[in-house]
């Protein structure tokens, strides 16, 4: 972009210190961001629709003299404007107007006016148009292009918009910047063919084709937007991997034995998964491995894998997990795994306080705690690692970007692992983690059985207590799943124990155990530990053990107000329950009636177990923003590119911005500054 659109937009006329205001609070700084500040829609005011021949519901100029102005009065009093052509007439109805404006409109003068025409009292009519006098002595030419009707939240007229907007294209075309994509990928236009036709698209645009996105001009405005994000991802990655690494080659006769003592065997996706990272390890540059795996497909054993050949060549390892509970159940499992390695893992919160925390710090500090499992406590400033080599990230959607790699600047440049059991659909993933190479477990242990799930409205609720009662006392446990909109722990947790108040009064003849995010580690910990050994038959719980929690005689879940959770997040939940060989079930007790989305989503979760087709169907019905997670939404922060219109363009984005590195170099940097701006969005991390 040329440096005449990195001009403040107080240069250009009519924007003083409290239009630039309102500006900045839509973000608009620089003359290229109103270029970039593309309308939502657009009216065509390029043609005078004779008053005979206008529809209700339409968005129409019409033309015509005024036969009579007069005050209506009614439930509301209005300025009643009747005007009339060769064709017909038309009233024109205000109800705020000014004395001036009703001597303005005097019987014999002249109208053009745009507006929305509906049926009211007196026949077709205009509420507050749009309108000027015309004088029939000098013709007043009509629109010739299509009005944009522009994004607005900060209490800009749409005058205002289009004047701004007008100024910018106009300097645009002055500038005449070089176009950075390949000749023959612009869909045939230049960047200012496109952004000139988008601000004022001619009278003949296809309308529909620009709401769909699909118009060549968003096209091609689209595919160097995603260009431009995918070179400055690979530019992250360049940078991550120019630092070097250290090479964790060796300890081959350790991992063996380590998997030779596993309680299980491993599935070959497993296998595969595993040879790949142990080949990432080999090398002299950090791994930055994305490994995908549905619900319970065994990913946390991989990591494991991946700790013990690190271990093996004398590296520290630190797992990071989005929750206490999770770190704690990981804390058990990998002391399990590797007793007879002799390895103890230590845990690092945020609770854990005093003398224990600075004991901690000290054996992280001096490499005698060589596996640090804890929270995003472990990126705090005092802690400090001796020799790390690997860092593990499980649950990377609960985390953002800055914080993962702020957990590696504690080495020297240690290999980086990223887990999710959240499958991220293929567009997102090439978009998010187009810095990461990615792996996928697509392979259930064996004896995994599909969870059925089933919708029932909250006036069933006692037959769904009843069903909970039964589950019981045969021998089996559940969970009850409370659910709130509100992201508050206080408030998720008297809603959880009234719940179970209400459960232990229904059910007084089982053990009933409550878990909530309020709780103390060892509170939580130790009902946790009493659910997995079978002393506690139902365990009412919050959203905290969406992930982790693994008790395989768990046969039965109900889930509370499930519309109120996104699609990944309620499968999640699902997945605590499956892991044993009995049929597990997984009920949707949801609040009527549902909205038309509310039944699509939990539909979706009712027809599949399949956490990939979820994945989709959440981001056809949510949204990227909300798919990746609040921490994750600035990654779909596009101006003009939309993952769920253009995800078909990402093959040939990553062969462009290939290209464009490759054979192009010198246009790599004008391009992310051009999108990116000069802020790089990943530049600090």
């Amino acid at each position: 972009m040329p440096d005449i659109a990195k001009q403040a937009v107080t240069s250009l006329r009519g924007v003083g210190p409290r239009m630039a205001e309102k500006l900045a609070e839509a973000g608009i700084e620089r003359v290229e961001d109103l270029l970039f500040h593309l309308p939502l829609r657009y009216q065509d005011r390029t043609r005078i629709t004779p008053l005979g021949a206008v529809q209700p519901g339409a968005d129409v100029v019409v033309e015509g003299e005024i036969r009579v102005a007069d005050i209506a009065f009614g439930r509301r009093r209005s300025l009643l404007c009747r005007i009339q052509d060769n064709t017909g007439t038309l009233s024109l109805r205000f109800f705020h107007f000014s004395a001036a404006q009703k001597n303005n409109l005097q019987p014999g003068r002249r109208l053009r006016c745009f507006g929305e025409v509906r049926r009211g009292a007196s026949g077709l009519e205009m509420y507050h148009p749009e309108y000027r006098l015309v004088d029939d002595s000098q013709p007043t030419p009509v629109e010739e292009s299509l009005t944009p009707i522009y994004p607005s939240s900060s209490g800009l007229s749409q005058t205002s918009w289009r004047k701004l907007c007008a100024q910018a294209v106009a300097l645009l075309a002055q500038a005449a910047p070089r176009d950075l994509l390949p000749g023959a990928q612009g869909y045939g236009l230049s960047l200012v063919d496109a952004l000139t036709y988008l601000h004022a698209p001619p009278p003949d645009a296809p309308q529909e084709l620009m709401r769909e996105g699909r118009h060549p001009a968003q096209l091609r405005l689209a595919l160097e937007e995603l260009v431009a994000h995918n070179l400055s991802l690979e530019k992250l990655r360049r940078q991550q991997q120019a630092r070097g690494a250290p090479v964790l080659a060796q300890g081959q006769a350790a991992l063996d034995e380590f998997i030779s003592t596993l309680p299980f065997t491993l599935t070959s996706a497993q296998q595969r998964v595993v040879v790949e990272i142990l080949e990432d390890l080999g090398k002299s540059v950090p791994m930055l491995r994305l490994v995908q795996g549905d619900v319970g497909s065994g990913k946390t054993v991989v990591a494991a894998c991946a700790a013990r050949r690190a271990m093996a060549c004398g590296f520290q390892v630190a797992i990071m997990a989005p929750t206490e509970i999770l770190a704690e159940q990981h804390r058990a499992s990998f002391a399990s795994w590797f007793e007879a390695a002799g390895i103890t893992p230590c845990l690092l919160t945020g609770r854990i306080k005093g003398k224990a925390r600075r004991s901690t710090l000290e054996a992280i500090a001096s490499g005698e705690a060589q596996l640090v499992i804890g929270t995003h406590a472990l990126f705090q400033d005092d802690v400090a690692f001796s020799r790390l080599g690997l860092v593990v990230v499980d649950e990377q959607h609960r985390f953002g970007v800055h914080q993962r790699l702020r957990l590696t600047e504690k080495g020297q440049q240690p290999h980086q692992l990223v887990m999710t059991a959240t499958p991220i659909p293929r567009t997102l993933s090439m978009v998010a983690y187009a810095d990461l190479d990615c792996s996928v477990i697509d392979e259930l242990p064996p004896g995994r059985q599909p969870v059925q799930t089933v919708l029932i409205g909250d006036s069933r609720r006692d037959q769904v207590i009843d069903r909970v009662r039964a589950a019981c006392e045969g021998g089996r446990q559940a969970y009850w799943v409370c659910t709130l909109i509100e992201e508050s722990d206080a408030l998720e947790a008297q809603a959880a124990e009234a719940t179970c108040q209400d459960l232990e009064a229904r059910l007084p003849e089982l053990r009933v155990g409550l878990v909530h995010g309020r709780l103390k580690p060892s509170d939580k910990e130790a009902i946790m530990q009493a659910f997995k050994a079978g002393d506690i038959d139902l365990l009412v719980a919050t959203t905290v053990i969406e992930v982790g929690v693994d008790v395989a005689n768990a046969s039965l879940m109900i889930i509370e107000n499930p519309e109120r959770l996104g699609l990944a997040q309620l499968h999640q939940l699902r997945g605590r329950v499956g892991r044993g060989r009995d049929a597990s079930h997984c009920v949707l007790l949801f609040k009527a009636p549902l909205s038309h989305q509310g039944q699509a989503r939990l539909t979706s979760l009712r027809e599949s177990n399949d956490g990939f087709y979820i994945a989709e169907r959440d981001l056809e019905l949510r949204g990227p923003g909300e798919v990746l997670g609040t921490r994750q939404t600035g990654l779909m922060d596009f101006r003009v590119a939309d993952i769920q219109v253009h995800g078909d363009l990402l093959d040939r984005v990553r062969e462009l911005a290939r290209e464009i590195a490759d054979q192009r170099p010198a246009q790599v940097e004008p391009l992310i500054r051009r999108w990116l701006g000069n802020a790089e969005r990943f530049a600090s991390v």
